[in-house]
């Protein structure tokens, strides 16, 4: 399956469309036009795209959870606990493992089994069994904009109901929500998923009801550098934007070195910024969102808030339009709604306390933002190289290469020959490059802040430095020192 970064034509997207929607009996519920009026009678204040685009004007930090249960009644009070009691800014509605998998059989055996038990015995909403009206139940009964977060490397019939459903944000991408996610999901088709669901998006667009699409930044959320999430990033927004999609919130997961944070955060909205104008989609916005510690947490509860305090610290002081807030439960499975309220809490008192301040102009964080900034321009060249001008093909021909090798990733289609450890500030660098094609400059740059780290540990620059780092900060550390 050859694959380019080309507008799919309108008679091959709804050839492709109507089998789509009989993949699930409530895919035949979706009437395109009457989608598009009842987007059109959402009012502004719970648009998620128009709440962001406020915030960034204003230059406030806002704050969304994560969460999502299996049945309605229960999944709307969650939500409506986290909009009162947490104060989030903005709502997610996660979507169970099942539906992310395209496994609705099991998904509905999931429902009954809630339904049965009285409680959630999935670990998410299953929009696409529910379909169009009982979203529309949950998006109506909220007085915040509600997005889909998911990981769905086939998320066409998802788009469908979740828009329809009156969701007007979207979470994902054919590559980061397959080299994460999935062991052998090929690129070419997730790819091509994905440009079916930016190409539904950009249809909206065009008959006037904009939806906010969101690649997903962390990637494995382990120790994953800058240049690698950042250029991922873009290769994405690249690849909505030619499917018409106009508003994007770009994404980076924490790191922990404050400097390095926000210089990435700073780096990813003006090198998006710089590609969308570069190849032509200077009309389409871009936001960005900063992810809390993606990696282990401490199982202590006062611990764990000093990481996700530290995280919406972070958020603020690099001016991401949006933090994702982690909850104290996280080091113990799915969290209760106080404990997810809480977190949200602990971040909205950062963001409060910090949002008149930046550093994103520091000569520090310009410094670190200038180096990634060099690193993610070695791999996106190479990428349209590769590509020979189409970043859809680079894209494909780069993970080939290993030119974008995301580290800790489970799938086969992912080299995994890169290998990060943190220097002796816990910045992340790259103890192994495997094939990302770095200037030598930036190679010798990565090898001396590494041997920095190595000589003030007295030990040698070795894989024990990886492993350590790992587990670091669910042990109270940031760098995986040697006892």
């Amino acid at each position: 399956m050859e694959i380019k970064n080309k507008k799919i034509a309108n008679d091959a997207f709804f050839a492709e469309r109507k089998e789509v929607l009989k993949q699930w009996p409530t895919g035949e519920g979706v009437d395109f036009d009457e989608v598009v009026n009842y987007q059109k009678s959402i009012p502004d204040s719970k648009r998620f795209g128009k709440k962001l685009i406020n915030a960034e004007l204003k230059g406030e930090t806002l704050i969304q959870p994560r969460a999502g249960v299996a049945l309605p009644k229960e999944h709307i009070e969650l939500l409506r606990f986290l909009e009162t009691e947490g104060e989030a800014d903005l709502l997610p509605t996660t979507v169970d493992a099942y539906t992310r998998l395209n496994r609705y059989d099991e998904a509905q055996a999931g429902i009954d089994k809630s339904k049965e038990a009285g409680r959630s015995m999935l670990n998410g909403f299953p929009i696409v069994n529910y379909g169009v009206e009982i979203c529309r139940s949950v998006t109506s009964a909220l007085d915040n904009p509600v997005q889909v977060r998911h990981g769905t490397p086939d998320a066409r019939l998802l788009t469908e109901i979740s828009i329809a459903g009156g969701f007007t944000s979207y979470e994902g991408g054919g590559i980061s929500y397959n080299i994460p996610y999935s062991k052998n999901h090929s690129l070419e088709k997730t790819i091509a998923h994905w440009q079916y669901t930016d190409r539904l998006v950009g249809l909206y667009e065009e008959a006037g009801v904009s939806i906010n699409r969101e690649p997903f930044g962390p990637l494995t959320g382990t120790l994953v550098a800058p240049c690698i999430s950042n250029s991922v990033a873009v290769l994405e927004s690249l690849l909505a934007a030619e499917q018409g999609v106009k508003d994007l919130t770009v994404g980076y997961g924490q790191c922990g070195n404050l400097i390095q944070d926000v210089a990435a955060i700073r780096s990813l909205k003006l090198m998006t910024r710089e590609y969308l104008d570069k190849f032509g989609y200077s009309d389409v916005k871009v936001t960005t969102v900063f992810h809390q510690w993606m990696g282990g947490f401490p199982q202590d509860e006062a611990k764990s808030f000093g990481v996700i305090s530290w995280g919406a610290a972070a958020a603020v002081l690099g001016k991401a339009t949006k933090v994702i807030v982690k909850t104290p439960h996280e080091a113990m499975g799915i969290p209760t709604k106080e404990a997810n309220a809480a977190g949200l809490r602990a971040s909205k008192q950062l963001t409060s306390m910090l949002k008149d301040q930046s550093f994103t102009e520091i000569p520090a964080v310009i410094l670190e933002s200038d180096i990634i900034m060099n690193e993610m321009r070695c791999i996106l060249d190479k990428v349209e190289e590769l590509g020979k001008g189409d970043f859809a093909a680079g894209t494909v021909a780069a993970f080939e290469a290993g030119v974008i090798d995301v580290p800790f990733a489970p799938s086969r289609f992912n080299s995994g020959k890169v290998m990060p450890a943190r220097d002796n500030t816990g910045a992340v660098r790259l103890l192994s490059v495997g094939n990302i094609p770095l200037s030598e400059d930036l190679l010798k740059f990565h090898r001396e802040k590494l041997e920095q780290r190595a000589a003030f540990e007295k030990r040698p620059v070795s894989f024990q430095m990886v492993i350590d780092d790992v587990y670091a900060i669910g042990k109270g550390f940031l760098i995986g020192r040697p006892k």
